[in-house]
């Protein structure tokens, strides 16, 4: 099974930017539709951005206009461009394939506050 590595997270005041990243061996980041995963405290976890092998993207409408999802293939490398963040942005995010998800891996804690 392969491994998910997050990182990229902090504590960032509100309207202030990260960039997550996520990494996995082999072509499973370019071959796979990709997707980064939000759980809030007390939420179930919820996907957030997705990305297919070539390139389209889809959002859940309250990070419309302020997340950006992309890849870098030579890298084997998943990004979330995160910006405008807001308090209700704070959750710790995950990345994983949209179907057929591997295990889960730590994800990287994104907190929003002043």
């Amino acid at each position: 099974q392969v491994q998910l590595v997050e990182s990229g997270g902090g504590l960032v005041q509100p309207g202030g930017s990260l960039r997550l990243s996520c990494t996995a061996s082999g072509t499973f980041i370019r071959i796979y539709r990709m997707g980064w995963y939000g759980q809030a405290p007390g939420k179930q976890r919820e996907l957030v951005a997705a990305i297919t092998p070539d390139g389209i993207t889809n959002y859940v409408d309250s990070v419309k206009g302020r997340f950006t999802i992309s890849r870098d293939n030579a890298k084997n490398t998943l990004y979330l461009q995160m910006n405008s963040l807001k308090p209700e942005d704070t959750a710790v995010y995950y990345c994983n394939r949209v179907a057929y998800t591997v295990d889960w891996g730590q994800g990287t804690q994104v907190t929003v506050s002043s």
